[in-house]
């Protein structure tokens, strides 16, 4: 099976998968895959969404029912943590609008949301327009760039060898940036 058919087969659950644990990278890939034709745009669109506002409602729904559990308390004691109870105190409707949109608040915030006394009744639907301005957004950013992607990768003309070992190259780069990230944080 050829690698275009594998993201052909998989695109939309990778963009959902990918809205849920990593965020704006696979959402922005999401629109990338949907300008090159291989994923229906609109589909990249929900998959991101849905994505994005399950796994915030998820987290959310863990620090309103675990906030006196080890695990939630941990994050309690970081200062991202501290900094989104600050904010979310001076601007309730804002910050939970806001939050996934605001570098290094994505996870700690819906915790941290939960945590307070704001009700599920009004984070609920905060967080399901903001998932979908979010997903919006960032999936047409990957369209809209697609063209001068596209338009890039056309004049190195890499091969699939080179792709490969571009992506492989990259991806572990990454895992070690949060590798970094998490041991610095213990």
């Amino acid at each position: 099976m050829s690698i275009e058919a594998i993201v052909a087969r998989w695109g939309i659950a990778a963009v959902f998968a990918g809205a849920m644990l990593e965020g704006e990278t696979a959402v922005v890939a999401g629109g990338l895959l949907a300008h090159q034709g291989l994923i229906a745009w609109p589909f990249a669109f929900v998959a991101a969404a849905v994505g994005s506002f399950l796994a915030d409602q998820a987290f959310f729904a863990a620090g309103r029912r675990y906030r006196d559990r080890a695990f939630v308390q941990r994050w309690v004691k970081k200062r991202a943590f501290a900094k989104a109870l600050q904010l979310l105190e001076r601007y309730p409707i804002g910050f939970i609008f806001a939050f996934r949109f605001l570098y290094g608040f994505r996870t700690v915030s819906p915790v941290a949301i939960g945590t307070s006394q704001v009700p599920t009744a009004t984070f609920l639907p905060i967080n399901a327009a903001a998932a979908v301005l979010w997903a919006a957004l960032f999936t047409a950013l990957g369209y809209w760039f697609g063209e001068a992607v596209t338009e890039f990768a056309g004049r190195l003309r890499p091969s699939r060898h080179t792709l490969l070992v571009g992506v492989a190259v990259l991806a572990g780069g990454f895992a070690l940036f949060q590798l970094i990230r998490w041991w610095r944080a213990r």
